[in-house]
């Protein structure tokens, strides 16, 4: 019986680790960034991420920020780059994902952003926004929990943007959200099969 293939979102991936770089687009600049097997898109900027980056505007230049599920993490590094007086909490499983991040953060004398699992972020912390391409093959049980969790911690006047495939519920998804989370939620855009939802409090 062979061996299942690691899953992005597993806490240690067994896969080789080797690292390597690669050059990538980000806040309008070319960086270098840190990829290794066991994480999610560990080729470059997937198609959902690269939609929700060129849709959302600058993010808040202060307080604290989120990305949710950051494997390597594009939007956070996005958002320390544009935003260098806030605070940006990087949240995944994946600790190959943290660690890449981590040092492409080192590389790029990004201080400001803290590349942690979800126990690590103190409990008081509230977002002034929100960016995810969040784990949509995790199940819709264990995504809800995920955006249960995280959404209420918005700030009041603070909100969240989300980038879904359109075929992969993210109309269902809005729904879920303002029925079950009390949010308002809406579509911001759609490009390329994708939906950017902006989620408020």
């Amino acid at each position: 019986m062979s061996e299942q293939p690691d899953h992005y979102f597993t806490a240690r991936p067994a896969s080789d680790a080797e690292r390597r770089t690669l050059a990538v687009q980000l806040a309008g600049r070319e960086v270098e960034v840190d990829v290794a097997a066991g994480i999610f898109s560990p080729g470059g900027l997937d198609k959902g991420t690269r939609v929700l980056l060129d849709e959302v505007p600058d993010p808040p230049a202060e307080g604290d920020l989120l990305d949710l599920g950051c494997g390597w993490g594009p939007i956070a590094l996005t958002m320390a780059l544009r935003s260098p007086g806030a605070t940006v909490w990087a949240v995944d499983v994946n600790e190959r994902a943290l660690d890449l991040l981590r040092s492409t953060a080192d590389r790029l004398g990004l201080r400001n952003l803290h590349a942690v699992t979800a126990d690590q972020v103190p409990a008081d912390v509230r977002f002034a926004a929100v960016w995810s391409n969040p784990p949509i093959r995790v199940g819709k049980a264990a995504l809800h929990d995920l955006l249960g969790t995280w959404l209420p911690r918005l700030a009041d006047g603070g909100d969240a943007r989300l980038v879904v495939a359109k075929n992969l519920g993210a109309d269902s998804l809005s729904r879920w959200i303002e029925a079950e989370l009390g949010l308002p939620t809406r579509r911001e855009a759609s490009s390329k099969g994708f939906r950017v939802l902006r989620v408020t409090r």
